[in-house]
């Protein structure tokens, strides 16, 4: 809610692809990234196998072709010079007494089948936001995962655990694991679907790590790739319009952000998804709450909390009402802000979300600061900062809620307190590179400035807020 200049406040709404953002509460240096995830997959191949089996069998080239195939076929599948069809695959599985699935891949159906229920199990934890269950469950399908020698399994263990990794906080630890993945999806076997998935998966670690250029040129090389493909991906670039329209907003392009947010809608509707509407809803009630346009941005963050209603999707409807929380203030309604606001932390604590509840902290905050509770605001702004911890995926929030407890200090004539506040909140939003919030805290530098009489000071960080960020709302 963009009560002091800051950006408004959103959630990271991801499709099931994705996941969603989740809280954990292990320091990032104890977690570490999962044993054995850096070994890409590599089992025999197939034409390997074969000699193997026939050898292990007793059998010659020519005893294993039979009548239906010559030496030479033989010959050459074993050499890897001829790859067979799934047919032929069958035939020869059946010659040998092996099942199908064990000849083409190393590993038999059932012992696949374990590896992708243990992948299902920690999707599922994913999709629900048990984020560190999420990572013990990916860690636990590894060695099976490993074991079949299915490379697609590696990349959906590796892409699933980087997401839970990053949504929990750590972000480098998601990135480390995502380089993997993108070496393995280099390969034949992999479509440009594929690449563009990891690629877009990048891209998102890298705007939670504030590299907003870097991750919109990785959104731009994913929609490249999933388009060039011809095959289906409406997900997958609906995931990359939504979250490269925030990576605009945060360069001030809004025109290119409303194209993309239009896009994600027009997708969104296509595909009759509830996730995908939710998302793209969120989406274009924050671009409108940007624009001054509150009403329509009221009714956007209801739409979208609607989708998430239907999913019971408690994490994401609390989320929007904290949204509508700041909305409503905005339109003069602070009971009902504080009503939605204080309904956001309590599902936040209830879904296990401490991340969330601190973002609801830190609204409740300013809404108190601007109702004149300035001790409250001083206690929920210490309260959020608390919340957040070290989460480096947080530092907008950080600044935020050091920029109210700084305005709560002011107000209480505690100006050395409120003066490293500022330059505290004032170096979380130089991580950012947002114009935005840079010249939040100019400007509540300028105000303790005046408040100390030092009206030259006041009046340049004034102007450089100013001539930063043209069309700053005051």
């Amino acid at each position: 809610m963009p009560l002091l200049g800051e950006c408004p406040k959103e959630g990271i709404a991801f499709l099931s692809s994705v996941g969603h953002a989740g809280h954990d509460m292990t320091p990032r240096a104890a977690r570490g990234i999962t044993t054995g995830a850096a070994a890409v997959s590599r089992a025999p191949r197939l034409g390997e196998r074969l000699r193997q089996l026939r050898v292990a069998a007793g059998l010659t080239q020519t005893d294993l072709a039979g009548d239906r195939f010559s030496k030479e076929y033989i010959s050459q599948i074993e050499r890897g010079k001829t790859r067979p069809t799934t047919e032929t695959t069958e035939w020869l599985a059946l010659r040998l007494g092996v099942d199908a699935g064990f000849l083409q891949s190393g590993v038999s159906a059932d012992e696949r089948s374990k590896a992708e229920a243990i992948l299902a199990r920690a999707d599922a934890l994913l999709e629900e936001h048990q984020l560190d269950e999420a990572v013990q469950e990916y860690t636990r399908a590894l060695p099976a995962v490993l074991g079949t020698g299915a490379v697609e399994l590696h990349v959906r263990a590796l892409n699933g655990e980087a997401m839970a990794r990053a949504q929990s906080g750590d972000v480098r630890g998601g990135l480390a694991l995502l380089a993997q993945s993108r070496t393995i999806v280099e390969r034949d076997e992999f479509s440009d679907i594929d690449r563009a998935e990891v690629l877009y998966r990048v891209g998102v670690c890298r705007y939670m790590l504030s590299s907003i250029s870097t991750a919109v040129g990785l959104f731009n090389e994913a929609l490249t790739l999933a388009e060039r493909s011809g095959l289906p991906s409406d997900g997958l670039r609906l995931n990359i319009f939504a979250w490269r329209s925030r990576c605009y907003r945060r360069q001030r392009d809004y025109e290119a952000a409303r194209e993309d947010v239009e896009r994600a809608l027009e997708l969104a509707e296509a595909m009759h998804d509830a996730r995908a509407l939710g998302q793209a809803y969120f989406q274009a009630s924050v671009l409108a709450e940007r624009d001054g346009h509150w009403v329509l941005a009221r009714t956007y963050a209801e739409k979208a909390k609607a989708q998430y209603e239907e999913l019971a999707d408690r994490a994401n409807v609390g989320r929007l009402l904290n949204n509508l929380g700041g909305l409503e203030f905005l339109l003069g309604k602070p009971e009902a802000a504080v009503e939605h606001l204080k309904h956001s932390f309590a599902v936040a604590l209830e879904v296990g979300r401490e991340e969330e509840a601190a973002t609801a902290i830190s609204s409740l905050a300013q809404v108190h600061l601007r109702t004149g509770d300035v001790q409250r605001a001083e206690e929920q702004a210490l309260h959020a900062l608390q919340l957040i911890g070290d989460r480096e995926n947080m530092i907008d929030e950080v600044g935020n809620a050091r920029l109210v407890l700084g305005r709560a200090l002011l107000e209480q004539e505690r100006l050395d307190e409120a003066e490293v506040a500022f330059a505290e909140a004032e170096d979380a939003f130089a991580k950012l590179s947002s114009a935005s919030h840079r010249a939040a805290a100019w400007i509540a530098q300028g105000d303790l400035a005046t408040k100390r009489g030092d009206e030259r000071r006041a009046a340049a960080l004034y102007r450089h807020a100013a001539e930063t960020l043209q069309d700053f709302r005051f």
